[in-house]
């Protein structure tokens, strides 16, 4: 196949036609249909020629091919198998393409990815957007950036600050082991077919240390979850309904110097450190 702009909108609706194509809602099968946006993605993962570079769901190649045009070494996990024809045929002038059709969570990703340090770069299912995420930014895969498109609203909740609506869960676990900011926001009209919702794309880079020091990870995101567990409720309350007996969570609230009276959504990162450590050393 000759070398031709895949993130336009003929050349993706002639794909679609030539193979047959029926597009699967469940998998998030919205093709990119603007070459300024797969390019800022490109440009965003900052890659160079050799970089490592995993892609998630590459579906026709719209983004595979920007990312192949820096010249770094691009390994795609694609898991609708419907699809090995099209890519073997629009991923042909790209030799620094590998495409491997597997479940990328299900997926041996340290056997893979070795001991190189990637970066990670897609356009990612809205339906399996946070499990994909939370996965790969708690594993201790070599993955250092992150630039991921995803639903708006799913990167709000990322980039949420404590006391806001979107603040929550997974506010704190992304930006706990990784810097966030937001690249660009992508309308509906940029995509065949059009989504129902815009979409964003942020650049997470993961820490060499996690934001906040804690003795104990594990009772960390313990209290996290029972913060915004039953996000009306006190954090006093919400420790009780976590299993924390009342006198012990009356003492580690003192011992950390935090409002238990407050809820747990107003809490900052750091709080939830102090109460942790608290709770480490009171046990």
């Amino acid at each position: 196949m000759i070398e031709v702009e895949l993130a336009d909108r003929q050349t993706v609706q002639y794909i679609v036609r030539r193979f047959h194509l029926r597009l699967k809602h469940k998998l998030g099968q919205n093709f990119l249909i603007r070459p300024d946006v797969v390019r800022a993605i490109a440009e965003a993962a900052e890659l160079e020629a050799g970089t490592p570079v995993m892609e998630i769901g590459p579906g026709i190649g719209t983004l595979t091919q920007a990312l192949a045009r820096t010249g770094a070494n691009v390994t795609a996990f694609e898991i609708d198998r419907s699809l090995e024809e099209v890519l073997a045929h629009t991923m042909e002038p790209y030799p620094n393409v590998h495409i491997i059709y597997e479940d990328v969570l299900k997926a041996d990703l340290p056997g893979i990815l070795g001991d190189k340090t990637w970066h990670a770069a897609a356009n990612l299912p809205y339906y399996i957007t946070t499990p994909i995420l939370l996965y790969l930014i708690q594993s201790e895969l070599p993955i250092a950036l992150f630039v991921f498109m995803m639903q708006k609203e799913v990167a709000d909740r990322i980039m949420a600050e404590p006391g806001s609506k979107a603040y929550g869960a997974l506010s704190i676990a992304v930006q706990y082991y990784c810097t966030v900011e937001k690249i660009l926001d992508i309308p509906p009209t940029a995509f065949i077919p059009r989504p129902a919702v815009t979409s964003t794309v942020l650049r997470m880079r993961r820490r060499e240390t996690p934001a906040v020091v804690v003795k104990e990870e594990k009772l960390f995101f313990r209290l996290v979850k029972m913060g915004f567990g039953q996000r009306r409720k006190v954090f006093t309350n919400a420790m009780k309904t976590g299993g924390i007996p009342s006198e012990l969570g009356e003492a580690i609230l003192a011992r950390a110097g935090v409002d238990g009276k407050r809820r747990g959504e107003t809490f900052s990162m750091e709080e939830y450190a102090r109460l942790a450590d608290a709770w480490h050393d009171l046990k």
